[in-house]
């Protein structure tokens, strides 16, 4: 495995489960809720715009931790709703996330890029597994 892929294999085992995280509503009531739990919008947020990614400036982490220009312009979409709730929340608590009327479009848009990523994820296994088994057949 190459260095960039490597890379992007680590990456994407922090983005993918926040962008999921996102997209399943009754989890975060059950985790983010729970004051014990170490998950919550400020460990998703920083893993989007922060650790991983940048939610506001996709196109520069396209190869890095985004496979494909739709995974891009989906990115850029979470994060366009993910800032306007953010406005709703002027006291930065999961609660009111969860409450504000722009979080059901920043679930929506999240489950639109888990399912390009897990696709995409997918498609990239089954290609490697195709390489491996064409290489171990020309032995």
């Amino acid at each position: 495995m190459s260095d960039d892929a490597r890379r992007m294999a680590n990456f994407r085992v922090n983005l993918v489960p926040a962008v999921l995280a996102l997209a399943h509503p009754a989890r975060q009531r059950e985790v983010w809720l729970d004051p014990s739990a170490f998950e919550n919008v400020d460990h998703i947020v920083h893993v989007l715009f922060d650790d991983f990614c940048d939610a506001d400036d996709p196109e520069r982490f396209l190869g890095v931790s985004l496979r494909t220009g739709e995974e891009v312009a989906l990115m850029r979409r979470l994060g366009v709703a993910l800032t306007a709730v953010r406005a709703e929340a002027p006291n930065d608590t999961d609660e009111e996330y969860l409450r504000a009327g722009g979080w059901p479009e920043v679930v929506a848009a999240a489950g639109r890029l888990a399912a390009a990523m897990v696709a995409n994820d997918l498609g990239e296994l089954v290609a490697l597994h195709e390489a491996g088994a064409a290489g171990t057949a020309s032995r």
